[in-house]
């Protein structure tokens, strides 16, 4: 895989990439769902956000909703899954959105990465971490620098022995030192957070945006 070829030149990224199986990005669509999933999932475990996905979809008899059956729920129904006032809203502002702008998936995966994070952070509740994942978990974006994420740092701090104190030196170091993983950075976040967690499977599930 190319990616790989790419990214072990950097000889203390290699130590991490050996120890687990290579990563896939694949390209979804109904991105409004995933969009929604995101924001539900944020600050949780994995295991508390499947839950909070499976009660979400329950409301729907399993099926994944459209944006007009999400916009139509009652706010009350989805406070009465788990969701807090706030998640709630937010993905009510996602539906109405979807709706309002007559979003088709094909035109999100159609724009860049700057356009995508501009256009969809003007959802109330939306913030750039998201449009982040949703670049990475669901359009496959290859190049795509989570800089902002928790567990990011926390794992180029200790691979690459940065000082975390002053966080603005800190982020100009962690770009310095993803340049040299372009044009495959999201595949590099990837092997990051599954070195961190060793859990190489799984999708972030904590947010900055708090």
């Amino acid at each position: 895989m190319e990616h790989i070829i790419h990214l072990t030149k950097d000889k203390k990224f290699k130590k991490i990439i050996e120890l687990q199986d290579p990563h896939v990005l694949q390209k979804r669509n109904q991105i409004h769902w995933h969009l929604c999933n995101s924001i539900m999932s944020q600050q949780l475990s994995t295991k508390v956000a499947d839950v909070f996905q499976q009660r979400f979809l329950n409301l729907y008899k399993g099926k994944t909703p459209s944006a007009k059956q999400i916009a139509a729920t009652p706010f009350e129904t989805l406070r009465g899954i788990g969701l807090s006032n706030a998640k709630a809203n937010y993905v009510l502002n996602v539906a109405n959105f979807f709706i309002a702008e007559k979003i088709t998936d094909a035109k999100l995966h159609s724009m860049s990465n700057e356009e995508l994070i501009k256009y969809l952070t003007q959802i109330k509740g939306v913030g750039q971490w998201t449009v982040e994942m949703i670049l990475m978990f669901t359009l496959g974006r290859e190049d795509v620098f989570a800089l902002d994420d928790l567990g990011i740092q926390q794992a180029i701090c200790k691979l690459y022995k940065i000082d975390a104190t002053d966080k603005k030196m800190m982020k100009e170091k962690m770009l310095s030192v993803s340049k040299k993983w372009s044009p495959y950075r999201t595949y590099a976040c990837r092997y990051l957070w599954g070195w961190k967690d060793n859990t190489p499977a799984n999708a972030p599930s904590a947010s900055p945006e708090r």
